[in-house]
């Protein structure tokens, strides 16, 4: 059973690969075989369809992207400040640049979703109980902001991710930091303070 789900996580993990070097319409049984290495008719003996396929594309990209959760307990030994919710959203853009095939095959996932209403389904219920995850993992270890700061947090760090690794020479990452910098300053405050990082 082990071999099983180890097999499947790298078919999964190939199809990845897939979708960020040839997009959505490159993703086929055969190019996932080969971009793992296997024998033919390998993937279609996991998964039912092209559907599956990227169901569970979609999936495995959040686990390879989660932060490890023993370094994000070490961090929480620091005081719960600003500079904790921006060093926070670097390591989020350190994630996506050390597995920028992960973070590139996440967009190709959100653009077959908006032509397949199952998996546009499917995605939107898997981001909003990401998001939730992060509201409540924000609130509850007591960082500066609230629901709506997180939310417009996630809003501009998607964008931000999106223009630093579709277009690097247009966002390169000091440009990042710096941005993230502003981004935590105006938006993630503690209630009756004024400016935190450059007040």
């Amino acid at each position: 059973m082990r071999r099983n789900d180890e097999r499947r996580t790298a078919l999964a993990d190939a199809a990845i690969d897939v979708l960020a070097a040839e997009g959505a319409r490159g993703l086929t049984f055969r190019a996932v075989d080969a971009r793992a290495g296997v024998p033919a008719g390998t993937a279609s003996n996991y998964f039912a369809n092209r559907d599956a396929l990227l169901a569970a594309a979609g999936t495995r990209v959040f686990t390879r992207l989660a932060p490890d959760p023993d370094a994000v307990e070490r961090a929480l030994a620091a005081p719960r400040d600003q500079a904790l919710v921006a060093r926070f959203l670097r390591e989020i853009v350190d994630r996506a640049t050390a597995d920028r095939a992960g973070h590139l095959a996440l967009l190709e996932l959100r653009l077959e979703s908006t032509r397949k209403p199952e998996l546009g389904a499917s995605f939107t219920a898997t981001m909003s109980a990401a998001l939730r995850e992060n509201i409540a993992f924000h609130l509850d270890a007591g960082l500066p902001g609230d629901r709506a700061a997180v939310e417009l947090l996630y809003a501009a760090m998607t964008g931000l991710i999106v223009e630093h690794l579709t277009l690097p020479e247009f966002f390169p990452r000091e440009t990042v930091d710096r941005l993230v910098d502003l981004l935590v300053d105006r938006v993630a405050r503690v209630p009756g303070r004024g400016r935190g990082l450059s007040g």
